[in-house]
């Protein structure tokens, strides 16, 4: 029998840091004692090890399907789906490790938005200016964490539109130009990478469980 890697929060052992790392062990000792938590998982610290002491670019064997498992328990807590265009389920990834390290761990946030899901976020709360806004801090933060482009490419643009729009404060752009900051942070994707941002939610997660 395969070993365990991916532990939901109802289910890890909340004392045991060494094979959660701390945040995960206490989103669990917190699930478990009643505490109002998102539903969540935390993927084991011999997981991860496996993974970076492997000359593979791959997971170990086994942890993505976990995680699909752990996904589809999280969809029927929370009543929404990844990837689904109208009620889309948007989810963070955070990295962790048995000692404290503030200010030094990778957090993604809303990741699960793409040009479909973005609509279904933007349907839901009612507030386009809001969703835009969103979208382009998710395509700046995975694009940082993840695929390692320097702020700096994303600034240069968030700047351009900020000057054509004639304003000093980010909450004077409008929904138009946070969408139009969104294409461009889109295009700033592709060409440092020479591929399109992954509109894919699974490969999103699994791009970004790689780099935490």
């Amino acid at each position: 029998m395969s070993k365990k890697m991916v532990f939901s929060f109802k289910e890890g052992d909340g004392k045991n840091k060494h094979l959660l790392g701390g945040k995960g062990a206490n989103l669990c000792e917190m699930t478990q004692i009643g505490l109002n938590v998102p539903p969540g998982f935390v993927i084991s610290t011999e997981a991860c090890l496996e993974y970076l002491d492997s000359d593979s670019d791959d997971l170990p064997a086994g942890v993505m399907d976990e995680v699909h498992e752990q996904m589809k328990q999280v969809e029927d807590a929370t009543g929404k789906g990844f990837g689904d265009a109208e009620n889309p389920l948007l989810v963070s990834v955070r990295s962790g490790s048995a000692m404290s390290m503030p200010g030094m761990m990778d957090t993604i946030l809303n990741l699960g938005l793409n040009a479909k899901t973005l609509q279904g976020e933007i349907t839901q709360t009612g507030d386009e200016r809001f969703g835009y806004d969103s979208y382009r801090r998710f395509i700046q933060l995975f694009g940082k964490v993840a695929l390692d482009i320097p702020d700096e490419l994303f600034d240069e643009e968030f700047n351009k539109v900020k000057e054509s729009a004639h304003v000093t404060e980010d909450i004077g752009l409008s929904a138009d130009n946070l969408k139009d900051i969104s294409e461009r942070f889109l295009a700033v994707v592709e060409q440092a990478t020479g591929r399109p941002f992954p509109e894919d939610p699974y490969e999103q997660l699994e791009i970004a469980v790689k780099a935490v």
